[in-house]
C-alpha cells in the first residue's frame, strides 16, 4: 500500500503555490520594462507547473532531518531550487537541440516559432536560442533572489549559500562534462558515470539535502550520512532517466521514445551496451546515436541490441543496487525517524518510477 510518509503532496502543493507568489511578483517587473518582456512569464510559469518537485522534497528533508521546524519558510527556500532547474533544463534543451519537454515544445522552439509567425527578420533560429539563453540566465538570478526574500532568518540562509553556490558549480561543470563527452566521442562507463554524479547526483540529491541541513545548523556528520545517501540514489535516479530515455512511454516522460539515441547523450546505459555488444551491433549503435533522422524502425533495432547485450538487465541491477546502498547509508545517521522514514520513501519515488 502507497504510503505518504514523505508528505510529497503537501510539499509539492507548498513548493506550487510559493513559486506561483513569486513569478507572479516578476510580472510587475517585467511588464514595467515592456510587453515585449511577458512572453517570458508565460513560458516560465508553463516550465515551472510540471516537475516531481524532488529537489524541494530532499532540500525541505535536509531540514527537518537536522531539527529544522516545518514550516512555510523553508518550502519557499526549497522552491528556490525549482527555478535553477528549470534554468538548467532550458540551456540543457538548447545545447541538445530537443525538440520537446515535459510534453510541450522546448523553449528555444517556441521563441523561433514565434518569431516566424510575427514575421521578424533574421533567423528563426538564432533569435530562438538567444531567448532560451537569455530565459535561463533570468531563472539562475531569480533562484538567489527567491532563496533569500523566502523569511528563513539570515543565519540559516548564511549557513546554505555556500552549499547552494557549490550546487550550481556542479552542475554546470557536469553539464560541460557531458558536453565534452559527446564532443570526444568519450564512451566508457567510467565517463558517463563522472557526469552522472556531477550532473545528476550531487544536483539532484545530495546538494539539495546537504543545503536543507546546513540552514538547520547540522552537524557534519549528518551531512556525511547524506552523501552516503545521496550519491548512489543520485546514480540510480539518472539510470533509471537513462532506461525510460531509450524504453520509456513518451506519454509519460513527455520527450520522444528514444530522444536520448537521437541527441546522441553518452548515457551509462549505452556505454554498457557498447562494451557488451559485438562488432557489427556496436557499429550499428555507433551509427545510431546522433542521428536526428533515426526512424522508428531503427530505433526499435537499437533497442533490441540494448537488451540484448544484456545492458538493460545490467542498468536495472545497478538501479537496484544502488537504491539499496542509499537506504544503508541511513543506518545510525543522526536524524529523526520521521526523516529516515521520508528519506526511505523518497528513494522508491526517484528510482520506481515511468517517467
Amino acid at each position: 500500500m502507497a504510503t505518504d510518509a514523505a508528505a510529497l503532496s503537501r510539499i509539492r502543493q507548498g513548493v506550487s503555490s510559493a513559486l506561483e507568489e513569486f513569478v507572479g511578483r516578476q510580472h510587475d517587473v517585467l511588464a514595467a520594462i515592456g510587453d515585449d518582456m511577458l512572453p517570458w512569464l508565460r513560458t516560465v510559469s508553463e516550465l515551472l507547473s510540471g516537475g516531481k518537485r524532488l529537489r524541494p522534497a530532499f532540500c525541505y528533508w535536509g531540514w527537518r532531518a537536522a531539527g529544522g521546524v516545518d514550516c512555510a519558510e523553508i518550502l519557499t527556500a526549497a522552491a528556490a531550487l525549482e527555478l535553477l532547474h528549470a534554468s538548467a533544463l532550458v540551456h540543457d534543451d538548447l545545447m541538445d537541440a530537443s525538440d520537446t519537454r515535459r510534453g510541450h515544445p522546448a523553449v528555444h522552439r517556441q521563441f523561433a516559432s514565434w518569431h516566424a509567425v510575427t514575421g521578424y527578420g533574421g533567423s528563426a533560429d538564432q533569435f530562438g536560442a538567444a531567448a532560451a539563453i537569455l530565459i535561463g540566465d533570468v531563472m539562475l538570478a531569480w533562484t538567489d533572489e527567491m532563496y533569500h526574500r523566502s523569511g528563513l532568518p539570515s543565519g540559516a540562509l548564511r549557513r546554505g549559500q555556500p552549499v547552494l553556490d557549490s550546487m550550481r558549480t556542479e552542475v554546470i561543470s557536469g553539464q560541460y562534462l557531458d558536453l565534452v563527452n559527446q564532443a570526444a566521442g568519450h564512451d566508457s562507463v567510467a565517463s558517463a558515470m563522472r557526469v552522472v554524479t556531477y550532473k545528476t547526483a550531487k544536483y539532484t540529491i545530495e546538494r539539495p539535502l546537504h543545503l536543507g541541513a546546513a540552514m538547520a545548523g547540522s552537524p557534519s556528520a549528518t551531512r556525511r550520512a547524506f552523501t552516503g545517501y545521496g550519491i548512489p540514489l543520485g546514480i540510480a535516479f539518472q539510470l533509471r532517466d537513462d532506461v525510460l530515455g531509450v524504453f520509456g512511454d513518451p506519454a509519460q516522460t513527455g520527450k520522444p521514445v528514444s530522444g536520448d539515441v537521437r541527441e546522441g547523450k553518452r548515457t551509462v546505459l549505452m556505454a554498457l551496451a557498447r562494451e557488451r555488444a559485438g562488432a557489427a551491433e556496436a557499429r550499428l549503435l555507433d551509427n545510431a546515436l546522433g542521428d536526428r533522422s533515426l526512424t522508428e524502425s531503427a530505433a526499435a533495432q537499437v533497442r533490441a541490441v540494448i537488451a540484448g547485450s544484456g545492458a538493460l538487465a545490467e542498468c536495472e541491477a545497478l538501479i537496484a543496487a544502488n537504491a539499496k546502498e542509499a537506504v544503508a547509508a541511513l543506518d545510525g545517521a543522526p536524524i529523526t525517524h520521521e526523516a529516515r522514514s521520508a528519506l526511505v520513501e523518497l528513494a522508491v519515488v526517484a528510482t520506481d518510477r515511468q517517467g
